[in-house]
C-alpha cells in the first residue's frame, strides 16, 4: 500500500484539530507527539490535505499554501491511480481506491466545507476522480456522486466548463466508456440548472459530447443499451430545457436537440454489430424527440430536414458544422428503420406508404433522396441488413415510375449530379442482380440527360470488372439492350433530341460499343456463355440495333450536322452544336461497323 508523509510544518495536534471538524475519528491520526510527523493511509492523506486546503483560506494570506496544498492532492490521487493501473487485478488497491474516493465524498458533503474550497476544488477533482470509475461499481457510484455534490454546490455555467474539459479528457482513458458515465451525468443536471444564455452554452456542449460517444462507440466491447442510456440522457436534458424557454431561443435549442438526436443514431447504428432489429428499440425512444421538432421521414429522407436544422444552428460557422460527420447518415438511417419496423413508423404517427408515392411522383425529391442513400450504402461500418433495406426502399420508389407521372417542364438536376454521382458509385459493392435493378431503375426514370449519361457511364465500369462471374455478365447483357434502346429509341416514341440528349445519346453509345467489343473477346476467349448472355451478338439483336436505333441516328446525326453547317455560319450556338455532335458521329459509325462485322459472321 502506498504511504505518504505530511509536510513538517503540520503537527499531529493541528492536523486533528483541523480534521476534527470534518467527522474524522481520533485513531486516524498515528502518533502522539505534538512534535512528531506523521505517515498515513492514501486515504488519510486524501483527507488531511482536504483539512489543509480548509485551514489554508481561513488564514490570511493563505491562498499561495491552499494552491501548493490542492496540486498535492491532485498529485497524490495521480500517482494512486498509477500504481492501480499497474496491477489492476489487486483487490487490495482497488479497495484503497474505494476508501479515497469514500473520503473524498464525506469531506466535500460535510456542512463546515467553505465554499471558496469546493469551488476551488471542482476545477480538479472531477476530472482527477473519473479515472477511478472504471476500477468497480463502487468506485464508480462514489465518482458519480462525487460529481453530483460539485454540481449541486457549484456554479451550473462554471461546471458546464469543468465538466466539458473533463469530458474531454476522458477520451484518453483506458476505458471511456465507463471513466465519462459520472461525467455526462452531472452535466445532464447542469444542462437544467443554467439559468442564463441556454442556447450557447449548449452549442459548445453538444459537440464535445458527441466527440466522447463515438469514441465509445469505437470500444469492441461497448454495450449498445449503455451507450444509448448515456445519450438519451443528456438528449432528455437538452428537452427539459427548451420546455423552459420561449420565443426564438426555444426554437434554436430544439433544432440543437434534433442535430444531436439524429447524430446519435448514426453513432449508435454503427456501433450495432449483430443484428440491426437491435436497433429499433432504441429509435422508439428518439423518434418523439424528432416528431415534436416537426421533423419528417419525407424531410429526413430528403435531407430537407437536416439542411434546415444546419442552416438554423450552424449558420456559416463550419467548425459546429464539422461536429456533425454522420448527420445525413443520421437521417438516412431513422428513416430506414422506420421501414424495417412498423412499430416504428407507428410510434411517429407516419405512413411511409405516402412518402414513396411522393417520392414517386416528384422527381426532385427522388434525387435528393437518392442523394441521402448514398451515405447508407457508401458506409464501411454498417451492418449489410441496413444497406439490403435501402437498396429496397431505392427500387421501391423508382418502381413503376414513368414519364407521365412527373412533371412536363423540364427539370435541372446539376445540383445533385455532384452526390448521386459519388452515391452510385458504391453500388460496386451491392450483388450484381440488386446493382443492375437499381441502374436500370435510375436510368428508366431519369429527366436528366447529364444524369442519365453518368448512369450508362457506371453500367460501363460494372462491366469492365474482372471480378464478375457469368451470372452477373448475363445481367449486364439484358439490361444493356434495354437501357441502350431507352436512349437511342426512347418509349414515348419518335428519335432522341439533339443537341439536347447529346450526353444521353454520346453514353448510349459508348455502352453498346463497350458491350459488342466486350462480348466479342468473351467468345474469342472460348468462355461458356449462357443463352442469355449472348443476346448481344445474337443475329435477332444485332438486326434490331442496326435497323431500329443505329442507321436512324446516323440520317438524324448527319441532318443536323448539315443544317447547323449551312444556318447561320459563324454563330457561335452553331459551332456549338457541331461540337456535341461530332463526337456522337464518330462512336455511332464505329457502333455500325461493329455490327455489320458480327452480322457477317451469322
Amino acid at each position: 500500500m502506498v504511504k505518504f508523509a505530511i509536510i513538517n510544518t503540520l503537527t499531529v495536534n493541528e492536523t486533528w484539530a483541523k480534521l476534527k471538524s470534518f467527522g474524522v475519528m481520533e485513531s486516524s491520526i498515528e502518533g502522539s507527539s505534538e512534535s512528531t510527523t506523521v505517515t498515513t493511509s492514501p486515504s488519510r492523506r486524501v483527507r488531511e490535505l482536504l483539512a489543509l486546503c480548509f485551514s489554508s483560506v481561513e488564514e490570511a494570506g493563505g491562498f499561495q499554501d491552499f494552491e501548493s496544498f490542492v496540486t498535492e492532492l491532485v498529485s497524490c490521487l495521480d500517482s494512486l491511480y498509477e500504481n492501480v493501473a499497474l496491477d489492476a487485478n489487486n483487490e487490495l488497491e482497488n479497495d484503497v481506491i474505494e476508501e479515497v474516493l469514500d473520503e473524498i465524498l464525506k469531506v466535500l458533503s460535510s456542512p463546515q466545507m467553505d465554499q471558496d474550497v469546493i469551488d476551488a476544488l471542482s476545477f480538479h477533482l472531477p476530472k482527477v476522480t473519473s479515472k477511478f470509475a472504471d476500477i468497480s461499481s463502487r468506485c464508480l457510484q462514489l465518482v458519480e456522486e462525487i460529481v453530483d455534490r460539485f454540481v449541486e454546490a457549484c456554479n451550473p455555467r462554471d461546471m458546464l466548463s469543468i465538466l466539458c474539459e473533463a469530458l474531454d479528457a476522458a477520451r484518453c482513458y483506458h476505458s471511456a466508456s465507463t471513466c465519462s458515465t459520472p461525467l455526462l451525468h452531472g452535466l445532464s443536471k447542469v444542462f437544467i440548472l443554467i439559468q442564463r444564455r441556454h442556447y450557447e452554452q449548449l452549442k459548445v456542449a453538444v459537440p464535445i459530447v458527441l466527440n466522447v460517444l463515438k469514441d465509445i462507440s469505437l470500444e469492441t466491447d461497448v454495450q449498445v443499451e449503455d451507450l444509448f442510456d448515456k445519450a438519451l440522457g443528456i438528449a432528455s436534458s437538452i428537452r427539459d430545457v427548451s420546455s423552459k424557454l420561449n420565443n426564438e431561443e426555444e426554437a434554436k435549442v430544439r433544432c440543437l436537440l434534433c442535430l444531436y438526436v439524429i447524430q446519435i443514431t448514426a453513432i449508435i447504428s454503427v456501433s450495432i454489430r449483430d443484428k440491426a432489429a437491435s436497433c429499433i428499440p432504441l429509435v422508439i425512444q428518439l423518434e418523439p424527440f424528432l416528431t415534436s421538432c416537426g421533423l419528417t421521414h419525407l424531410g429526413l429522407i430528403t435531407g430537407n430536414d437536416t439542411e434546415k436544422l444546419m442552416s438554423t444552428v450552424a449558420g456559416d460557422d463550419d467548425e459546429f458544422i464539422t461536429s456533425f460527420p454522420d448527420i445525413s447518415l443520421g437521417a438516412s438511417l431513422l428513416f430506414i428503420c422506420a421501414k424495417i419496423s412498423h412499430e416504428v413508423a407507428e410510434a411517429a404517427n407516419a405512413v411511409l406508404g405516402s412518402v414513396v408515392d411522393e417520392l414517386q411522383n416528384n422527381p426532385v425529391k427522388r434525387w435528393q433522396a437518392y442523394g441521402m442513400l448514398k451515405y447508407i450504402l457508401s458506409s464501411g461500418d454498417l451492418l449489410w441488413e441496413f444497406k439490403r433495406h435501402a437498396i429496397e426502399f431505392l427500387l421501391d420508389i423508382t418502381k413503376g415510375v414513368t414519364s407521365s407521372q412527373c412533371n412536363d417542364e423540364q427539370i435541372d438536376c446539376s445540383d445533385y449530379t455532384p452526390g448521386i454521382y459519388a452515391t452510385l458509385q458504391v453500388l460496386s459493392d451491392i450483388p450484381a442482380p440488386h446493382r443492375f435493378d437499381v441502374l436500370r431503375a435510375l436510368v428508366t426514370n431519369s429527366r436528366s440527360p447529364s444524369m442519365t449519361a453518368i448512369l450508362l457511364g457506371l453500367v460501363k465500369d460494372s462491366m469492365s470488372k474482372s471480378s464478375l462471374q457469368d451470372t452477373d455478365c448475363a445481367a449486364v447483357d439484358t439490361h444493356v439492350i434495354e437501357l441502350v434502346e431507352l436512349v437511342l429509341r426512347p418509349p414515348q416514341g419518335g428519335p432522341p433530341l439533339l443537341p439536347d440528349q447529346s450526353d444521353a445519346i454520346l453514353a448510349a453509345l459508348n455502352l453498346y460499343r463497350f458491350a459488342l467489343l466486350f462480348e466479342s473477346r468473351e467468345c474469342e476467349a472460348g468462355k461458356e456463355r449462357s443463352k442469355v448472355g449472348s443476346d448481344i451478338l445474337s443475329k435477332k439483336n444485332l438486326e434490331k440495333a442496326y435497323k431500329e436505333w443505329l442507321l436512324p441516328l446516323r440520317t438524324l446525326v448527319s441532318c443536323s450536322i448539315a443544317e447547323n453547317l449551312k444556318e447561320d455560319h459563324g454563330q457561335e450556338s452553331s459551332l456549338d452544336d457541331v461540337g456535341l455532335l461530332n463526337p456522337i458521329e464518330l462512336v455511332l459509325y464505329r457502333c455500325i461497323e461493329l455490327v455489320e462485322e458480327k452480322l457477317k459472321s451469322h
